[in-house]
């Protein structure tokens, strides 16, 4: 609705501009506005003006403030959009008009697992808090949730003689340098295989990694010996000085791709003998957690390493590990009757 005070041309030019908007279907957000001709003041949409026909596309202004804010990734802005797009047109009167029931309901009607439905419970609540966050709505519908039981999947590693002989096996694959310097940074390093494909020279602080991961945090990662001495090898092996990526490419991206990474790996571990389902870049990650929990460093270090936000992504590990980890508690805690005994 347009308030003015006067029928000036000025106001018919505008109302006339506003409706050849809303005719294209532009999917633009437009905001409904009041305009008061005499002081030029302009003011935003009433709660009434909201719903008067002219929709606000609030699933676009929530990814909008995730990328700018958050700075989340494209992929997962894509998971975002798709999560919350399934669930408007699924709930009857859409997401604006849902309520914890119809919520409830479109969760448990979901056929897929469990961890894909909990996803998408976790978009529907970042999109209501956010819509709280703004004031848009009153209530938060979202708030209590109930999710299917997650069986939580413990991750694969391979062992250090395993991790030896793939390292040692990459000298036998055609571009054996740049693989080898590859497969040492993730072990080594802990980094995640996007991390690793899409490296920048700048990324390499002598003997650290400054690595920029998700949500755009910045996290420094150290490299031992081995890991520096390959990785110098690359460099002056590479030749291309003149792009940007650690490990370049003449592909769209300028960088060595994921998908080609994994092939490569896959390739080295028929070589070493290891079966190539037991072998992927986020093995050799979840190698390094492992092999250093077992090695006794401390679960916080592990958890800035690997980038983890939550401490309780990190803590599945010692999942993993529990003859070791029993023989620490039985060591170290101070209540620990074979300390005692000693």
């Amino acid at each position: 609705m347009i308030q003015f005070n006067g029928g000036t041309q000025k106001h018919h030019a505008i109302k006339k501009e506003k409706e050849h908007k809303i005719s294209q279907n532009t999917n633009l957000v437009i905001d409904t506005i009041n305009i008061d001709l005499d002081d030029n003041i302009i003011s935003g949409p009433s709660t009434h003006e909201r719903d008067c026909g002219i929709p606000l596309n609030y699933i676009e202004l929530f990814l909008e403030a995730l990328s700018a804010e958050k700075g989340r990734s494209s992929k997962t802005l894509t998971s975002y959009e798709s999560d919350l797009r399934q669930a408007d047109n699924t709930i009857s009167g859409g997401l604006m008009n849902a309520t914890s029931k119809s919520l409830q309901d479109y969760l448990s009607s979901l056929p897929d697992k469990p961890s894909s439905i909990a996803r998408k419970a976790s978009s529907l609540r970042g999109f209501y808090k956010f819509l709280m966050l703004e004031k848009i709505i009153q209530t938060n519908p979202a708030t209590n949730l109930e999710l299917p039981k997650r069986t939580r999947t413990l991750p694969k590693f391979l062992s250090l003689d395993e991790v030896d002989l793939l390292i040692s096996s990459a000298g036998d694959i055609k571009t054996s340098t740049r693989l080898r310097a590859m497969i040492e940074l993730l072990y080594a390093s802990g980094l995640r295989v996007s991390e690793l494909c899409e490296l920048p020279m700048t990324a390499i602080l002598g003997d650290k990694l400054l690595i920029h991961g998700k949500g755009a945090k910045e996290r420094i990662v150290p490299m031992h010996d081995g890991a520096i001495t390959a990785l110098n090898k690359w460099l002056t092996a590479r030749g291309d000085i003149d792009s940007k990526y650690v490990f370049p490419s003449g592909g769209k991206t300028g960088h060595i791709t994921r998908d080609g990474f994994f092939k490569i790996l896959k390739k080295c571990a028929v070589l070493s003998g290891i079966s190539p389902s037991r072998v992927s870049p986020h093995v050799l990650r979840h190698s390094f957690a492992s092999h250093l929990l077992a090695g006794g460093a401390n679960l916080r270090a592990i958890q800035t390493m690997l980038g983890h936000e939550d401490i309780s992504t990190t803590q599945i590990y010692t999942h993993v590990l529990p003859e070791q980890l029993r023989e620490t508690i039985e060591l170290h805690h101070p209540l620990s009757q074979s300390k005692v005994r000693k």
